[in-house]
């Protein structure tokens, strides 16, 4: 077996690596104040509920339409959507990898989730079951002129979304829906939100949960208020859905099919987690050896003192393992469904999500009082990738799947291999 990455893919690490030095860290230099200490109060408008500034959002929007004219930000769409560049699931893993081990920077921003090359989970869902009229959302999330929220979790219903108590029900030709949403993310400059709301069956049923494109200027819809987060601006809002009426046309994926959307949403989503958090975790243990090879202590270089080389070295093992094993399970969802394999995904996400955490909490320590200041990107990092320990499926649901596969039980009766 060749464990090398494809001549290819490294290639094309190379081409970005050479188009973020030539065309976005210098706007990364003229704006620095969103990048250095500063970062969290230039990100946020405190006096609008804590979201993101509007001189935050442009300088995003510009480092992304760079990205698109240069060819890189449709790069992991398929080619059947326009300007798609149809790399594969290993080849995004890789990428993501990769620029998060570069540390905190506009090309790949953590807290927004923008990258010269795009993360849009809802797009292949759009293209692949969406009418005509609802793929209009697809160069509007691209171009960020035409959001498209995502409204799953409720206020009782995070992890359980089969017992989710949002209702739409049918009154002559209109659907009524009714409920409340949490953590929905992003609405605040969506056009519209995709509404999942129960149509048949009973709580725990996974048919009978449909999904609804339901337009933000629809009565009915109010945001409440936002949630203010441990990563700061924050654009998850809790929204209120009262008489909200759509016609079928609001419909995507089929009635009554709306937990499927939501599933290929995610699992879109958890390997590409995977490979940030592993990159991320990476670039803090890199970071860290630096720091203790140059700090001098009683004498001598920090790195002389077996407890933190031990540490490390424990850390940067468990690094190696997961990366490879992260490139490896994308390369297999490039052969098989992601649901045929979804226990590999899961310890995937929930390894690197727990493992980036503790690294960048060693790195806080090693680096010592400065560790835990703002001058340096490791409360950040940690305070970013924190929520990915929960959010999306927590850790819990990731072990819970892995479980399933492993004593066949469940949903994946006779499929644990081994």
């Amino acid at each position: 077996m060749d464990f090398e990455l494809p001549a290819e893919i490294t290639a094309k690490l190379a081409e970005i690596d050479a188009f973020n030095e030539r065309e976005i860290k210098p706007l990364e230099r003229e704006n620095i104040q969103f990048f250095d200490h500063r970062r969290e109060h230039a990100r946020t408008d405190w006096d609008r509920d804590g979201q993101p500034r509007e001189e935050w959002n442009d300088l995003i929007a510009e480092m992304e339409r760079r990205a698109d004219a240069a060819g890189f930000l449709r790069l992991g769409l398929s080619k059947d959507i326009p300007g798609g560049g149809g790399a594969s699931n290993l080849m995004i893993a890789a990428i993501r990898e990769h620029m998060a081990g570069q540390g905190l920077q506009l090309a790949n921003d953590l807290q927004d989730e923008s990258s010269v090359v795009g993360n849009f989970p809802i797009v292949p869902v759009l293209h692949e079951y969406g009418t005509p009229e609802q793929k209009q959302y697809i160069e509007g999330i691209i171009g960020r002129k035409n959001h498209l929220a995502f409204a799953l979790t409720e206020p009782d219903h995070g992890s359980d979304a089969t017992h989710i108590e949002t209702t739409a029900v049918r009154e002559g030709d209109q659907w009524v829906i009714n409920g409340q949403k949490r953590y929905n993310s992003q609405v605040y400059r969506a056009k519209a939100d995709l509404i999942f709301a129960r149509t048949s069956g009973k709580a725990g049923d996974a048919d009978g949960i449909t999904a609804f494109i339901v337009p933000m200027s629809t009565p009915g819809i109010d945001i409440l208020y936002n949630h203010w987060t441990f990563n700061m601006p924050s654009d998850h809002p809790e929204v209120g859905l009262k008489g909200v009426r759509v016609g079928d046309e609001a419909i995507l994926g089929g009635l009554g099919k709306g937990l499927y959307i939501a599933q290929r949403f995610v699992h879109e989503n958890r390997i590409r987690q995977a490979a940030a958090s592993t990159g991320a975790a990476r670039y803090c243990i890199q970071q860290a050896v630096k720091y203790a090879n140059e700090r001098k202590v009683f004498g001598q270089s920090l790195s002389k003192n077996q407890i933190i080389q031990f540490q490390l070295a424990e850390l940067y093992a468990e690094v190696e393992m997961l990366r490879n094993f992260v490139f490896r399970t994308a390369w297999e969802m490039d052969r098989r469904s992601p649901l045929e394999i979804s226990d590999k995904v899961s310890i995937c996400n929930f390894k690197a999500n727990r493992l980036v955490c503790q690294a960048a909490d060693r790195a806080i320590q090693v680096h010592g009082g400065m560790g835990y200041t703002r001058a340096y990107p490791f409360e950040h990092i940690y305070r970013h990738h924190r929520r990915y320990r929960i959010t999306e499926g927590s850790e819990e649901i990731q072990i819970r799947r892995v479980a399933q596969y492993l004593f066949g039980f469940g949903k994946a009766k006779g499929t644990a291999r081994g």
